[in-house]
């Protein structure tokens, strides 16, 4: 079979690209990308290998006004599907409005989330919290647009694929599709790239993207009161590492006051693989600060290296972590994190017991056993024609 996947952007070095690459060099089927943005310089190198079509350019910036155009582009355009046995749309939102002129062959969709300003209560009242009351209208009456818009796409589908019980939910709490439309299928990581090492130094690390729904903010306030618990000098440290792209620059200056120039915060941008795997090697333990993740392949890779999470007890980590199991659970305030950095810092058989634990929790997240399932619910779904 031949499947063609559509996602908007290929930009970044995030979970979404990760997980269309793993599918386009694993699928037991031939598998062409299709997409509006494709900045092989940004994005991981091994794409280069994909057979990837660039269509019209959309804008990669999430303004009102870029968004109200890439949609409009997108609506406009058509898929050239000839020779292809399926479509699957790799969904965060925009992405569903390419199924509006009904696609030749049957519509899929790999839901990472559905866009979640609209659809995600938490993102939006954290997002609208930051803006003025005239936006918050604006954005509010765009928001129930789109739900409605949105909805009318989805009747294209034929199956959905969310990548979580997280994202399942504010699919049927947003009434886009029925229950017997869904089946989960949670990605997994390349366990062969990760391997299990005790801690070398005292570092916190914190991977992923700089930006905005990270909340990296967490982890600096509750590194500081970890920090300041500490006797005299005692080399313990917090490492922020990931991309950032244009948009989120003043997000990182606002995290760099926010350390104020403390030698024990460091921040690392744009890492190369072999650096991120050199920091999951060495560190003493991982966070995740995100207020409410879709997934979190980072938590598993975390697990996979043996370095015990301390994760938010929100969305997707919540899957994953088994709380005093393989990592630690704790409530979005810097109080909390910091008592769970204590722990772990403070009770040598806690953070033994977790960091055992890890790896063989990580290898019920396989990426190859992912792509086969999604490969079987393909087939499974065309046959039923």
């Amino acid at each position: 079979m031949r499947i063609a996947i559509y996602y908007p952007w290929l930009y970044l070095t995030s979970g979404a690209e990760r997980t269309i690459l793993e599918i386009a060099r694993r699928s037991r089927h031939g598998v062409t990308v299709f997409t509006n943005e494709y900045q092989p310089d940004a994005t991981f190198p091994e794409l280069r290998d994909v057979d990837i079509r660039v269509l019209e350019r959309v804008p990669v910036q999430r303004d009102l006004r870029s968004v109200a155009r890439a949609a409009a582009t997108i609506l406009g355009q058509r898929l050239d599907l000839e020779g292809f046995d399926a479509l699957l749309v790799v969904c965060e939102g925009l992405g569903d409005f390419t199924v509006l002129r009904r696609p030749s062959v049957p519509a899929f969709c790999l839901c990472l989330t559905p866009l979640r300003i609209a659809f995600d209560p938490f993102y939006r009242a954290n997002y609208l919290a930051e803006q003025p009351t005239a936006k918050r209208l604006v954005v509010r009456a765009g928001s129930a647009a789109f739900r409605i818009a949105d909805r009318r796409m989805w009747r294209s589908y034929r199956r959905v694929f969310p990548i979580s019980e997280e994202v399942r939910r504010r699919i049927l709490a947003g009434r886009l599709a029925p229950e017997s439309k869904l089946e989960v299928l949670q990605p997994g990581i390349d366990l062969s790239a990760f391997v299990p090492s005790t801690a070398e130094d005292r570092t916190f690390f914190l991977p992923g993207r700089i930006m905005w729904t990270k909340n990296l903010e967490l982890a600096i306030e509750g590194f500081k009161r970890f920090h300041a618990r500490q006797p005299g000098p005692n080399g313990w440290r917090l490492r922020i590492a990931g991309i950032v792209d244009r948009k989120s620059q003043p997000y990182l200056e606002r995290l760099r006051q926010m350390a104020a120039g403390d030698p024990a915060i460091e921040f690392m941008i744009r890492p190369s693989d072999q650096e991120m795997l050199a920091s999951y090697r060495s560190c003493f333990a991982t966070l995740f600060t995100a207020f409410n993740e879709d997934w979190g392949l980072v938590v598993i890779e975390a697990m996979a290296s043996a370095k015990p999470v301390i994760a938010v007890n929100r969305g997707g980590p919540r899957e994953i972590v088994r709380h005093g199991f393989d990592g630690l659970l704790a409530e979005p305030d810097p109080e909390h994190f910091a008592d769970a950095m204590q722990r772990l810092a403070s009770e040598p058989g806690l953070y033994e017991r977790l960091a055992g634990n890890g790896p063989g929790s990580a290898a019920r997240f396989d990426c190859q056993a992912f792509v086969d399932r999604l490969d079987t619910a393909l087939e499974a779904g065309i046959g039923g024609r």
